[in-house]
């Protein structure tokens, strides 16, 4: 239990008693020493079943219910776990996947996958690993394949988790006992426990087995491990071991393990072994209880008192029905989260049960990259992922995050809901012994997922990664990467590579050689071998006699050169075959990386040797290559047989003499999509005939089968040679390579020519990649000829080329024998009953099917005939149709795909319809049906004929946007040419155009029955649909025709607000009228009326009034209608769509006219403003005014609001744009125009700062005053908004001088200040001004002072002085006496006053009346009345501050001068008060001491002695009375002088006299050391402090205190270092310790003895690391010193020693140092942050305030309360925040900042409502 016990730092703890030792790891372990953080009282209450952790991860429901304890809590819901929540220190049990010679992959549990590291293994393997390499022997290394072997299962700790450089997570493991074991201790070992553990060391009889504790030594008898392994090999050092403790002795210092597989196998962990949560190790066996069972996995207890999860992962796949409350199993520990008290098992047999092995391989083969079709999903968890059934019945898992695209959103359900998916196979997992899947498109759809899939000889693509020393990393995909070899980077050795090659790059490289097992691949960039057409050598079979191929060479010999091609194909190449010149030194003419031709002259694969020869390539060996000469001439058919199937095409051999040639892919068709098909069709060994020569080198035939190039040849429509080709030339070719400038297209005798950018189409294209494809047929014509360089340049527009007649028609039934014959191909050769079924269907064949399925996408079918296809009819082909599962219906073939055994149907009712018969030369109306790459089946009219066309009407036809492609939908216009045609299997052969008017083939004017409407027909239909702003029409021929909203009711006949189409319902009858028509691409209106001119979608009107055929018809142009409206016009418009980014609305009056109105036309309330688009609705019958119209530029502006020009005292809408001070606000008004609110405009009460409260975009209500040069002067007083509405004006709008009067109070704004005066803003139009000396009382000798004051736009409150009314001037005054106002500059700034008048003459005499005699102002005392004398007293003692004043008599006489001197400022009155009647200076502060206080009398008699003397000497009776009351009194005053101890005794006996009567006086003694040390005598002063310990009462220990500090600052001053130590250490014993380390450290600092004073802090925060007060002097002795950064260090120390209670007031305090010594900026941030983390603290607050007052900005100070007044406290604080606001801006500010602050207290009181005002 005890080892139970470090669970529990606090309660819980069954009954046994707690260790203080551990439960103080504890504490330590979960504390957060955060510096802002509060430190709340964690909760004391002991928790049922529950221990607490602050560090949980997750918050787990307690599981304890009253049963028992649970040491960690059951999960909420069961996952799997993730690699995001992988932690460092995680316990995990793995499986070796693969093991290399510094790494081994494991598999972990739930599909990661992690690395060992051979750092990794122990301490004694790395040591063992490294003395190995030091000694160079390398012969007998122990690698990692001695110790590990795939399947083997260990535990692992996760060392660290790296991010790659791609981004993703790689998990480094560890098997290190130390980190494993690291929560085991020596005591927690018990018998029966399994360990696991490295062989550190083999001995003689056994081994020593490092198991990760220190001290404890593990030993393993040689005999057991013999039992086990029954072998005689000896366990190497640094291999893993699970072992069983036998014993444990000595306390855990020695244990004995075994490892009898047996025992250990089923050593199931029991709780009496005191397993706790931080030493569970994965890999135990448990008796579990299963507790909970949920969808997504099991609920366990285990060891009595653990709660665990399996996860669907891990539950036994046979027997996940059989789970189920309460039933026992047997559990492997999985892996254990320690800090989220998580806890992993399995179930798995592979890991329970005795005995059995993990399989590190599955049982079917290796099949990872493998994409599987036609998976079911059986199970969708929840956070985890889902189980997939492959169709061998196999299941697989997809991750949560496979189950979608990287960036996509999640969406469960929908993939669920899918019937069946295709994935792909990602892993499999040995641990989970489950395959991995992802059903990402995009993992998918990669060419290659693993280095299985790649093959040597390939052409790939990829990125470069990185530049190394010796090549170049490129990346084809995420997994896979190859080295393209420093030598393969190019042609040449490259000196800089990375000028050529930079990060990111995309390149294109063939594969040299790919080591699928060991994942290593070879690339290169030579571009000779790149681009070769050569056949490729990929093996020794490969190297025929007499082929030629491109090689590289590797090493120079003396006999030779030794070349290499693909994988490991060498040769040799003997030094009389190197050239035609004899070569002595070929190191000289070759260099290694060279590309060559060479020729095979001998092979042998069985031994892999072949000789070759660079000469015979080049010459062309004359005896070989005559014989291809005779047989192959070009324009000649061949036939021939397909040798072998590459990559880039077929090779075949031209029958009957056998001789080599290429058919490449591109070669086989004219149509490209028929090319690959087939390629796939061809098998070796099958014949081809109709071939034909289309060029010929030394090196290599090439033939074509392409019928439009065989027939250019056989027809003799070429150039032989470049000497034939002529300028206007048409030629027949094959685009070869595609360029940025261009294409070059080949000719039959290998004549190149290239067609620019520009000659390529007739349409503009910015990327020759998109127009052409390689391989494709082209006509191209000459149009240059450069003789000398033998260059031409060709034209392949098709304007300027001309196609042979009929050549449509040809290339189609070529292109459909090419399909039918690849069909036949394919069910000759599969021998499959279903592809031959599949061979017999034709296009237009009625099938007789039974619905599968029917969705909104379309329909399956099945057929009994055809078992195994898919039947598939899109939604284009059941429209109109319900269809439900099972129902019986006729469809007809479209299209049959015989290699995905797919067959498209249509059941549209018009194609299964009866056909009809066709006669040659009708034209038709024809709907495409489906498209299918070159070629598209359409469907002729009503006639349910179906037939095929090509797609392209012209070889060089392209396509550069998608909506210039064919479609399914589109409709064409067709005419026969053979009803049935033999080639098209019965098929009707037709010439087609499409029905756009933007290509207008060959109509002839007279023809008639052209689909399309002209203007002016009448028509009819139904209404397919109704719009708001639009109807939709099918009119009787099938097409589609539109009404516009406006084109529905008359006009005259439209209500406001109302939705004319709303009248028309769906489905019912129309006649209309074409009015014009739309583009069938963009819908752009098109209003031609040319007689001849058809529409594709026709434009109708509904109205009446145009319905009249008698009525004359024409139509209107945009600009005629445009011209017709006038501004100012009303008129109704139809709402057309809302632009929410510019906020305006479009209307539209006519099918063709869209005009705009702007957000400040279309409302007049400001609350409309947020969403405008609510009030007006699509297809809203509104009424508008016309603003401006305009045809060119075309502009239609309309208004909404009624009005439609701005007029002088109307009311608007503005929108503000822009806050200029010295202008006001600009704002932007409806119709185009703009205006300007002056500040006094903006209200009829003026306020400070008025524009505060106006921000850019805001709408305001506008009164319009005027227009001057088109900006409109505006207002927005409510006195001009609403006259009727309005409260009395404060301050009125003056218009005119005239209105003005002298002595008016006026209030204004601040224009600007200068050197003439402040000028005041009284209205827009009118500016007052005050000289300086009319401005402020005081004296001022320079404008800037009033300018840092009065800032623009500041409110003053001002006198009229005078008007010139010549001029229009009006001079003011802001003097305190005019206006009665403060004065505008503030008293704080200590300026003179400006005197005038009799204060002038006053204050002159009163600096005469300065030097009146002491005497005069005695007698002036005596005149006081007493009484009086005595209120004042009182007075000044209510204001006083604290100091106790012993004598009052020079107070007195200070107050009495006051009512002399009022006019002077106060500051001066009164004397200094405090009088320290001790002249004892040279010890510690005065504060320190703390003197017995004594009675004080006889002030008052003291001023009537002194009365007394300045009487005349007439002595009467009543004078003697006097004089002998006065000796009296003398006496009483020298009695109490002595008895007064603030009065200094003169002498030694004076002192002793003192000293009887006072003898615990610290301060008497302290006097009279100070006396004697005046004289200089030191012993007698010692002598006294010692008198002075000896008699004071040990009681009073601050005077002893006192004293003892006395002694130590004389040994300071007087005497040695010795001396001083003893005195000190006298001190702390017989005082408290603290005050005297204290006192001395001040000593030190007052003498600059730094050295000493640092030496002793650093003792004292030692010794007294609890107390607050040490670590603030330290600090505060740092900062003096100038040390801010030891200071901060020293903070931090603090916060780390003391209770965290303590915390903030520390930090406070040394933020106050900061401000007092250091840097203010600093304590101004750290005050920041504690009052960010604890804004109640009002102390606090307050603290800051007064710091930041005395050394921060005005600025600062102001925004700090500002802060401090909206705190969430209390009002009363609040209060006394505003108070001290107040009283700053009294000080220090304007009148205008008082007020302001006066305005926000009072905001303040209306919020908190009663409350405050209470």
């Amino acid at each position: 239990m005890a080892s139970v016990e470090e669970d529990f730092p606090r309660g819980g703890g069954g009954g046994a008693a707690k260790k203080p030792t551990e439960s103080k790891i504890e504490v330590q372990r979960t504390e957060v020493d955060n510096l802002f953080q509060s430190k709340e009282q964690t909760e004391t209450k002991k928790r049922k079943g529950a221990g607490q952790d602050a560090g949980k991860k997750l918050k787990k429901p307690k599981t304890g219910k009253g049963d028992g304890l649970t040491l960690n809590a059951a999960a909420k819901c069961v996952e799997i776990l993730h690699i995001k929540n992988l932690k460092e220190g995680i316990l995990m049990l793995g499986c070796v996947k693969e093991v290399t010679d510094f790494e081994v992959t494991v598999s972990l549990p739930c599909g990661m996958q992690g690395f060992l590291s051979i750092m990794n293994i122990c301490d004694s393997y790395t040591k063992l690993i490294s003395e190995q390499l030091d000694s160079a022997d390398t012969e007998d290394i122990c690698s990692l394949r001695h110790l590990f072997y795939p399947g083997m299962v260990f535990r692992c700790v996760v060392a660290k988790l790296d991010v790659t450089k791609r981004g993703s997570l790689s998990i480094q493991l560890s098997i290190n006992p130390k980190l494993v074991n690291k929560a085991l201790t020596s005591s927690s070992l018990k018998a029966g426990m399994a360990v696991s553990g490295c062989v550190e060391s083999v001995e003689d009889h056994g081994y020593i087995v490092d198991i990760g504790l220190s001290g404890t030594k593990a030993f393993l008898p040689k005999k057991t491990v013999k039992d086990k392994h029954n072998n005689t090999e000896e366990l190497k050092v640094g291999q893993y071991l699970t072992s069983q403790v036998e014993e444990v002795k000595n306390e855990g210092r020695v244990v004995h393990l075994s490892v009898s597989p047996p025992t250990v196998a089923q050593a199931c962990a029991e709780s009496k072994q005191g397993w706790t949560l931080t030493n569970l190790l994965p890999g135990l066996l448990v008796k579990a209880t299963i507790k909970k069972v949920t969808k997504h996995g099991l609920i366990l207890d285990f060891l009595s008192s653990f709660s665990g999860q399996v996860d669907v992962l891990h539950m036994e796949p046979e027997q996940t029905s059989s789970y189920a409350e309460g039933t026992e199993v047997r559990a492997c520990v999985l892996y254990v989260e320690p800090s989220a008290r998580l806890v992993g098992l399995s179930l798995r047999s592979h890991l329970v049960q005795p005995g059995a092995g993990v399989d590190h391989a599955p049982a079917g083969g290796d099949r990872i990259g493998e994409v599987v079709k036609d998976c079911k999903m059986i199970a969708m968890h929840h956070m985890s992922g889902a189980m997939v059934e492959l169709p061998d019945k196999t299941l697989a898992f997809v991750h949560r995050n496979h189950l979608k695209e990287v960036n996509e959103p999640a969406n469960e359900n929908r993939v669920l809901a899918m019937t069946e998916h295709t994935c792909r196979i990602l892993d499999f997992s040995p641990m989970d012994q489950i395959h991995f899947v992802s059903l990402r498109k995009s993992v998918i759809d990669k060419r290659f997922y693993r280095y299985h899939d790649l093959e040597a000889g390939q052409v790939v693509e990829g990125t470069v990664s990185i530049l190394l020393d010796h090549g170049m990393v490129v990346h084809l995909s995420d997994h896979i990467r190859g080295l393209v070899p420093r030598t393969h980077l190019s042609d040449i050795l490259l000196k800089n590579p990375e000028k050529k090659y930079v990060e990111g790059m995309k390149i294109k490289c063939r594969v040299l050689s790919v080591d699928a097992e060991n994942k290593k691949l070879y690339l290169t960039r030579k571009k000779a071998l790149v681009e070769s057409s050569l056949p490729l050598f990929l093996s020794y079979t490969d190297a025929r006699l007499g082929c030629v191929s491109h090689c590289y060479i590797v090493c120079i010999k003396d006999f030779g050169c030794i070349v290499r091609f693909y994988n490991s194909v060498k040769g040799l190449v003997p030094l009389n075959e190197l050239s035609s010149q004899p070569i002595v030194c070929p190191e000289e003419v070759f260099y290694v990386g060279q590309v060559l031709k060479a020729k095979v002259l001998k092979c042998d694969p069985d031994k892999a040797k072949m000789v070759l020869s660079f000469k015979a390539a080049v010459e062309g060996d004359t005896e070989e290559a005559a014989t291809p000469q005779l047989d192959c001439e070009l324009g000649k058919r061949l036939e021939a047989k397909v040798l072998k199937k590459s990559v880039n095409g077929l090779e075949v051999a031209i029958l009957p003499d056998e001789i080599r040639a290429v058919l490449p892919t591109m070669h086989l068709s004219d149509h490209m999509s028929n090319c690959p098909l087939l390629w796939e069709s061809m098998q070796e060994g099958d014949n081809i005939s109709n071939l034909i020569c289309f060029t010929k080198n030394k090196q290599n035939i090439t033939v074509t089968k392409k019928p439009t190039v065989r027939w250019s040849l056989e027809e003799g429509v070429v150039a032989k040679d470049f000497s034939e080709v002529t300028v206007g030339m048409q030629l027949i070719g094959v685009i070869k390579s595609i360029m940025s400038y261009g294409v070059f297209v080949e000719f039959p005798y290998g004549i190149v020519g290239l067609a620019p950018k520009s000659a390529m189409t007739d349409k503009f294209i910015s990327d020759t990649t998109t127009a052409f494809q390689p391989g494709q047929t082209v006509f191209a014509k000459v149009t240059n000829l450069d003789v000398e360089k033998r260059r031409f340049l060709v034209t392949l527009k098709i304007s300027e080329v001309m196609s042979p007649e009929g050549d449509a028609q040809t290339r189609l039934i070529n292109g459909l024998q090419e399909r039918r014959a690849v069909t036949e191909m394919f069910a000759m050769r599969e021998n499959s009953d279903l592809r031959q079924q599949l061979a017999a269907l034709t296009v237009g064949q009625k099938l007789k099917l039974t619905v599968d399925t029917a969705k909104d996408s379309g329909a399956t079918f099945k057929s009994d005939d055809l078992v195994g296809a898919t039947i598939m009819a899109t939604k284009h082909h059941v429209i109109g149709v319900s269809l439900t599962s099972g129902q019986k219906a006729t469809a007809v073939v479209l299209h049959v795909d015989i290699l995905s055994t797919c067959v498209h149907v249509s059941i549209l009712s018009k194609l299964v319809a009866k056909k009809k018969s066709l006669a040659e030369g009708s034209k038709y109306t024809a709907m495409l049906q489906h498209i299918n790459k070159d070629f598209a089946i359409i469907s002729l009219g009503d006639t349910a004929q179906l037939t095929v066309i090509q797609t392209s009407s012209h070889l060089n036809e392209i396509f550069l946007v998608e909506s210039e492609k064919l479609k399914a939908g589109m409709s064409l216009s067709v005419e026969v040419i053979e009803p049935s045609c033999q080639e098209l299997q019965g098929l009707a052969l037709v010439s087609w155009e499409r029905t756009s008017p933007k290509r207008q083939r060959t109509t002839s004017e007279n023809q008639t029955s052209a689909t399309g409407h002209r203007f002016g027909d009448i028509v009819r239909g139904k209404v397919r649909t109704v719009k708001p702003a639009s109807i939709q029409v099918t009119l009787e021929d099938g097409s589609t025709g539109s009404v516009h909203v406006s084109e529905v009711v008359e006009l005259a006949e439209v209500c406001k607000g109302s939705f004319p189409t709303s009248t028309v319902k769906v489905g019912s009858e129309v006649t209309a009228r074409v009015i014009g028509g739309r583009e069938a691409s963009s819908h752009r209106f098109l209003p031609f009326s040319h007689p001849k001119f058809t529409y594709p979608i026709p434009e109708l009107t509904l109205l009446p009034s145009k319905l009249d055929t008698s009525e004359d018809f024409k139509a209107v142009t945009v600009k005629q209608k445009l011209n017709s409206y006038t501004v100012g016009e009303q008129m109704t418009c139809f709402v057309s769509k809302f632009n929410p980014e510019r906020k305006s609305l479009e209307v539209t009056t006519d099918p063709c006219v869209t005009g705009t109105v702007d957000l400040l036309a279309m409302i007049t309330d400001t609350k409309d403003a947020s969403h405008p688009e609510k009030m007006y609705k699509l297809g809203q019958a509104v009424r508008a005014t016309v603003v401006e119209v305009n045809s060119k530029p075309q502009r239609f502006v309309l208004s909404l609001t009624g009005v439609h020009k701005l007029e002088k005292g109307s009311v608007t809408l503005g929108m503000v744009t822009n806050i200029q001070p010295q202008l006001g606000l600009l704002v932007k008004l409806p119709f185009g125009n703009s205006g300007t609110v002056a500040v006094t405009d903006l209200a009829d009460a003026y306020r400070p700062n008025p524009l505060d409260g106006y921000s850019k975009d805001q709408l305001l209500r506008c009164f319009l005053l005027g227009d001057e040069n088109g900006k409109w002067q505006l207002s927005l007083r409510p006195s001009r908004l609403n006259p009727q509405q309005t409260k009395p004006v404060k301050d009125p709008d003056v218009l005119s001088v005239d209105k003005l009067k002298a002595g008016q109070i006026i209030r204004g704004y601040v224009k600007s200040v200068g050197e003439q005066g402040v000028f005041i803003r009284l209205s827009s139009s009118i500016t007052g001004r005050a000289q300086l000396q009319q401005s402020t009382k005081y004296f001022v000798n320079n404008h800037k002072v009033l300018f840092k004051h009065l800032t623009p736009n500041t409110l003053l409150t001002t006198k009229i002085h005078s008007i010139d009314e010549e001029e229009e001037l009006v001079h003011l005054s802001l003097l305190p006496g005019d206006t009665g106002k403060p004065d505008v500059l503030p008293e704080s700034l200590g300026l003179p006053l400006r005197l005038i008048g009799e204060e002038k003459k006053e204050y002159d005499s009163k600096k005469k009346k300065r030097s009146a005699s002491e005497s005069e102002q005695k007698q002036a005392e005596s005149q006081v009345p007493k009484k009086k004398k005595k209120t004042k007293k009182a007075k000044t003692d209510d204001s006083d501050s604290g100091v106790k004043v012993y004598f009052r008599e020079e107070e007195d006489k200070g107050d009495q001068e006051e009512p002399k001197s009022v006019k002077v400022r106060p500051s001066s009155a009164g004397l200094s008060r405090l009088q320290v009647a001790a002249g004892f200076s040279w010890d510690v502060h005065l504060s320190s001491l703390k003197p017995a206080s004594t009675a004080q009398e006889g002030d008052s008699s003291d001023g009537e002695d002194q009365d007394g003397g300045s009487k005349p000497q007439k002595k009467s009776r009543h004078e003697l009375q006097q004089e002998k009351k006065a000796a009296e009194k003398a006496l009483v005053q020298r009695e109490t002088e002595l008895m007064d101890l603030s009065l200094r005794p003169q002498d030694a006996p004076a002192f002793e006299r003192l000293l009887l009567a006072s003898p615990d006086s610290s301060l008497l003694w302290l006097q009279y050391m100070a006396h004697h040390l005046q004289a200089t005598q030191i012993e007698q002063a010692r002598a006294v402090a010692e008198r002075a310990l000896k008699t004071i009462s040990f009681r009073e220990e601050q005077e002893k205190l006192n004293v003892w500090v006395a002694l130590l600052n004389l040994e300071n001053m007087y005497g040695t270092e010795e001396s001083l130590k003893r005195v000190f250490e006298r001190a702390l014993q017989f005082c408290e310790p603290m005050p005297v380390y204290q006192q001395l450290a001040d000593i030190y600092a007052k003498c600059d003895k730094t050295k000493e004073a640092e030496g002793l802090y650093k003792t004292m925060v030692k010794r007294f690391r609890q107390n607050k007060a040490v670590w603030l002097s330290y600090g505060t002795f740092l900062l003096q010193q100038g040390q801010s950064d030891s200071a901060s260090a020293l903070l931090q120390r603090a916060l780390a020693s003391l209770p965290s209670k303590e915390s903030v007031d520390v930090i406070a305090k040394f933020a106050q140092l900061e401000f007092r010594y250091g840097d203010s900026e600093k304590g101004r941030t750290m005050f920041d942050k504690v009052l960010t983390s604890y804004p109640k603290r009002t102390d606090l607050w307050s603290v800051f305030i007064d710091l930041m007052v005395k050394h921060g900005s005005q600025k600062e100070v102001r925004a700090l309360f500002d802060r401090v007044i909206h705190l969430s406290v209390s009002v009363k604080k609040i209060k006394f925040f505003f108070k001290r606001y107040l009283e700053y801006e009294k000080k220090h500010g304007t009148p205008q900042s008082i007020q302001a602050v006066k305005e926000k207290a009072m905001e303040f009181v209306e919020d908190k409502g009663t409350e405050a005002a209470n």
